[in-house]
């Protein structure tokens, strides 16, 4: 008998856990949609992962990169994705009671455009019926990509450019926000960044991303000790928000895309916990929010076995710590009740 393939519902389905605290109320503020040859990822994919018994009330969409359109102005093409996403976050709001409702929208756009960027942010506001909240133009980028299973495609020092920079300005002053995605080697460039253009409202997607494969392999301990003290950097300043979540890409080496079967979710805190708790007692509860980046990390996890583990990660937390962690900090950063 062939053994399942990592990431498909079957195997998956060989880890099944209760549900930890079905009642608490989520915001899921990082996944993805697309049509792809051989591995669609619409709503009603999407909502199989999110009715599996956590209340996931909202979510928020960011780029991938997906469904551009084909013809026309090349920095233009990007506003597809949108497009392709408002249709569905419409038809989420058509669902029962028990169906999360897609609620604003993370776009990409070419942020090297620098003050002529704004042609791009008036064509994804009009295309986004309203959900438009933010471009992801992502800074990750490794001298071993070779190494990787989702290379960055960034351009080298991204983060120093000037027409990035004006690009970034251009967001914070439109009230726009900027999310980005890098590898842990990357963290004081963006702090730079950060401390550059202070009124641009920035979220740190994944932790930064350290790495554990190809040369990184056998450096865990001295890339987290790094990381910890970036991170302790990166919170001083007070436009920059952290999404925690998406440690369980291949990327980041901890192998379970490899095994015979998923991770557990106490697997997940065993491995993960320390980068939680040091991000969220660096930056505190109010700006930080769990986050799934599905469909990416189902190759190591299934949906409801990652909220457990978040859950169990915050179980020491307060009520209210708790709440912002999994709902406020997304519904007031993404402005999802606008």
């Amino acid at each position: 008998m062939s053994k399942p393939t990592p990431g498909t519902a079957e195997w998956l389905a060989q880890v099944s856990e209760p549900i930890v605290d079905a009642a608490q109320e989520i915001v899921d503020p990082h996944h993805h949609l697309w049509r792809r040859e051989g591995y669609d990822y619409v709503l009603d994919d999407l909502w199989a992962d999110t009715q599996t018994g956590h209340n996931i009330c909202k979510t928020v969409f960011v780029e991938c990169r997906a469904m551009y359109r084909e013809t026309g102005p090349e920095h233009l093409r990007c506003v597809g994705e949108t497009e392709f996403v408002a249709e569905i976050a419409e038809a989420s709001k058509l669902g029962d009671a028990n169906n999360a409702v897609i609620s604003a929208i993370v776009s990409h756009a070419d942020l090297t455009l620098g003050d002529d960027v704004d042609e791009v942010l008036d064509a994804h506001e009009a295309a986004g019926n309203g959900l438009f909240r933010g471009i992801r133009h992502a800074g990750a980028r490794d001298p071993h990509p070779e190494d990787l299973t989702i290379p960055g495609r960034a351009l080298e020092g991204l983060y120093g450019r000037s027409d990035f920079r004006r690009g970034v300005q251009c967001l914070g002053a439109r009230g726009l926000t900027y999310d980005t995605w890098h590898y842990h080697h990357q963290n004081q460039a963006f702090a730079q960044l950060a401390r550059d253009i202070p009124d641009t409202t920035m979220i740190l997607d994944h932790f930064g991303t350290p790495l554990g494969v190809g040369v990184y392999a056998d450096k865990r301990e001295e890339i987290f000790e790094k990381w910890c003290e970036d991170i302790t950097e990166l919170a001083e300043c007070p436009n920059v928000v952290a999404k925690l979540g998406g440690l369980a890409m291949p990327d980041n080496g901890f192998g379970w895309n490899l095994r015979p079967q998923p991770a557990s979710s106490d697997e997940l805190v065993a491995a993960h916990e320390r980068y939680y708790l040091h991000t969220i007692a660096a930056f505190g509860p109010e700006r930080c929010m769990f986050e799934s980046n599905f469909p990416v990390d189902k190759m190591s996890v299934s949906y409801p076995v990652l909220w457990n583990a978040l859950k169990k990660m915050a179980a020491s937390f307060s009520a209210a710590e708790r709440q912002a962690m999994f709902y406020g900090t997304a519904d007031r950063i993404y402005h999802l009740d606008r």
